[in-house]
């Protein structure tokens, strides 16, 4: 990711402006701490150090900031701000539609939707924009029960 991604200026912008980066080195502490076992590994954490998400592989630049949107919206899905889980999802849809972090962003945007409401309409209008938009998507088969809600 060294030649290609992090010199990317998209890239530079977008870990200078949403992120804390810390690079560890495979034969570090933290990498055992981490259960680190191929680079690159990209892992979110929140401000407590707790792991939220991870990636195992080279990322191009456009589909880093997609995951690293994902990792973002993930540490505020499950530290339950549902608002601001929901904003990062929305961004990765909105500017990385075609990424592969975009389904599962779809998928939990009906989950915080549900957990923030209560409305179970909300994980239906999930499996739906997830067939449309993403047919044959592990979060499409995931989100199927949710064609049973009324």
């Amino acid at each position: 990711m060294d030649a290609v991604t992090y010199p990317d200026p998209k890239t530079v912008d977008f870990v200078d402006t949403r992120l804390i980066p810390l690079r560890v080195l495979s034969d570090d502490k933290l990498a055992g701490e981490f259960k680190i076992k191929w680079t690159p590994t990209l892992i979110t954490l929140d401000e407590n150090g707790e792991e939220h998400h991870r990636s195992i592989g080279f990322l191009k630049p456009e589909e880093f900031q997609a995951v690293s949107l994902l990792g973002i919206g993930k540490v505020y899905f499950e530290t339950g701000d549902f608002e601001a889980a929901i904003r990062n999802f929305k961004e990765v849809i909105e500017r990385h539609s075609s990424s592969k972090s975009a389904p599962e962003s779809v998928y939990l945007i009906g989950v915080s939707l549900y957990k923030s409401t209560g409305q179970a309409s909300h994980l239906r209008d999930a499996y739906e924009n997830l067939t449309k938009s993403y047919p044959g998507s592990d979060w499409a088969d995931r989100a199927d029960p949710y064609k049973l809600i009324g």
